[in-house]
């Protein structure tokens, strides 16, 4: 069912052979994101990702949409902390026509002056939009606090500052330093053979850069203290974010983590949304999502609610986030959160798009592609145990971090409320 192989220079194919399937799916993935980027050069991924869409020297910006929209496909691409990925999908048939532009946008792009001032401004429009969503705002802010002065608190589209100062040669010299054979992922699912796409691939090596992937600079240090930080903003909601530093995706803990996440937040089903939903009514919705990165993760809690219900929010968030340390789950509830999780791993793998993001993933963060069957034994394997041991290991006071965008203009007492539960 998969297939992959490294041509020489170490560009690598991955494939998964869904022959009944009418469609296909392929991406060319980078392992560059906004966490390999210096200060200044911040948003620099993200503005090359805008930029490989607006023309090469055989297709204007118009013609790249319409040579996939044409033949019924689609087009997109997303920049993450560590990642950047180009992607098309339509009937299998077609996979010729959308490796032609997808290359054609990745090796030929021209950068024009003029349509850099263009988007240039797109963006700025971009990060306004993103800092009038109050959700999304907390968020950035979030990781400012868990990761001051780093690249990973950094936000992926950049900053206003940032983004005015990126010129054409440091857009060119980051796209010709990074995106390189090294750190590079042709990815594909759906009705393909992995030995034709390779043959496919074949004449455009002669021109990729060849290098290898980058390194970015090591997470730093979880703190030894709770950090809070306020944006003060007219809003009708108090959003709030609270952050644990957890495990990166190598770490053999993710497992348990996992199913953590699902008993603390992650559905309808969970301890939080229960509590705070269903018996206080305080917040319309309430979550916890967990992410992993090359070296470091976080489990992050975020809700919306009334600025006047804030602290007894946050108490039976502390409290509920004590229980699990504290006490192992029962293995009835443990047993749902497994079937979950294993539930919604296979319902992300159906069709050919998913699966091309699960093998770019895979091979970037792993360098093969671990079998969903190998995953889903870990889950299995997991015990209550377990679950009580990664929540003393993680979910500590002093690896909290506290972002809020709300109409308050003081965090008074807040500081004082983490520092109450660190003594606990």
């Amino acid at each position: 069912m998969y297939g992959l192989s490294e041509l020489p220079g170490g560009l690598r194919v991955v494939t998964a052979t869904m022959p009944h399937l009418a469609s296909v799916a392929v991406g060319l993935w980078v392992n560059t994101g906004g966490r390999h980027e210096s200060a200044r050069e911040n948003g620099a991924a993200h503005f090359i990702e805008h930029m490989l869409f607006k023309g090469t020297r055989r297709r204007s910006a118009a013609r790249i949409s319409q040579d996939v929209e044409g033949i019924g496909g689609y087009l997109n691409a997303f920049t993450d902390e560590e990642h950047t990925c180009f992607y098309s999908r339509a009937v299998a048939s077609r996979l010729p026509e959308l490796l032609d532009v997808l290359f054609d946008m990745f090796l030929d792009s021209r950068f024009a002056p003029t349509e850099i001032a263009k988007e240039r401004d797109v963006i700025l429009e971009e990060q306004a939009m993103y800092r009038d969503q109050p959700a999304e705002l907390v968020h950035d802010l979030l990781n400012q606090a868990q990761f001051p002065r780093h690249p990973l608190g950094r936000p992926v589209i950049g900053s206003a500052r940032s983004v005015r100062g990126l010129q054409r040669k440091d857009l060119l010299g980051f796209l010709e330093r990074r995106y390189v054979t090294g750190s590079t992922v042709i990815a594909a699912a759906g009705n393909l053979s992995h030995e034709a796409l390779v043959k496919q691939v074949q004449p455009w090596l002669r021109r990729f850069r060849h290098g290898a992937h980058p390194i970015a600079e090591p997470a730093p240090a979880i703190p030894d203290k709770p950090r809070c930080l306020l944006h003060s903003k007219k809003t009708e909601q108090t959003h709030i974010a609270l952050g644990f530093r957890t495990a990166s995706r190598q770490d053999e803990r993710r497992f348990a983590l996992r199913l953590l996440n699902v008993l603390l937040g992650e559905n309808m089903s969970s301890r939080l949304f229960q509590t705070i939903r269903e018996e206080h009514g305080l917040a319309y919705n309430i979550q916890s999502t967990g992410t992993a990165w090359s070296d470091c993760g976080d489990l992050v809690i975020s809700a919306g609610l009334d600025d006047a219900q804030l602290e007894k929010t946050l108490k039976l968030v502390f409290k509920e986030v004590q229980r699990l340390v504290e006490r192992a789950p029962g293995k009835a509830e443990l047993s749902r959160a497994r079937d979950y999780a294993l539930g919604q791993s296979d319902l992300s793998l159906e069709g050919s798009e998913p699966m091309m993001m699960w093998l770019g993933e895979q091979v970037l963060g792993f360098g093969r592609v671990v079998p969903p069957e190998e995953t889903r034994a870990r889950i299995a394997a997991v015990q209550p145990s377990d679950i009580s041991r990664v929540a003393r290991d993680f979910l500590k006071p002093s690896g909290l971090s506290l972002a809020l965008v709300s109409p308050r203009t003081s965090d008074r007492g807040l500081p004082e409320l983490l520092a109450s539960w660190s003594r606990r």
